[in-house]
């Protein structure tokens, strides 16, 4: 579970950096306040960009804490600005790193808790990583990856999966 949990949603989460990057330029590019694009959205009943990176991270570092035993921290969600959407990002990544790898050596079998789950229900660590935080944090980048590009900032889908470990045959 460490590579699903710490490895993929680190390198998810690190790839948003390129994003903002080139929402940066985009903004300046078109001579408008970045500041539109942290509170875009794509419907009007749709959380805006910034919602969706902390929940992104929220559900990231959900897992990396419930997974390990742990409890997971809470950030108050008061990013409001890009270089405050980047240091959450960066705190998110930095206390996913600090949880050791043997901590997820029962992951899979590890009984978890979530606060809106249903009263005295449990979940296999199993399940909530794939039931729970695996389509979570996808959902909640997808749509501030769909928030940029609807602005018209200029991502691929290189930009939304990042690097890939290539081996020689």
């Amino acid at each position: 579970m460490y590579y699903h949990v710490i490895l993929q949603y680190a390198q998810a989460l690190r790839n948003v950096d390129g994003w903002l990057d080139k929402a940066e330029q985009h903004a300046a590019a078109k001579k408008f306040d970045i500041q539109v694009l942290m509170t875009s959205r794509l419907a009007p009943d749709m959380a805006a960009f910034v919602y969706q990176i902390q929940s992104a991270c929220d559900y990231a570092k959900g897992a990396a804490a419930l997974l390990s035993g742990q409890t997971p921290p809470r950030h108050e969600d008061n990013e409001h600005t890009i270089d405050e959407v980047r240091a959450r990002i960066r705190k998110t990544v930095a206390y996913m790193e600090t949880v050791p790898e043997s901590q997820y050596a029962d992951a899979a079998e590890r009984k978890v808790r979530v606060s809106w789950g249903l009263a005295g229900k449990l979940l296999r660590g199993q399940d909530y990583l794939l039931q729970v935080s695996i389509p979570n944090v996808y959902f909640h980048l997808m749509a501030a990856y769909a928030i940029l590009r609807h602005n018209g900032v200029e991502l691929g889908k290189l930009d939304f999966v990042g690097p890939v470990n290539w081996i020689a045959p």
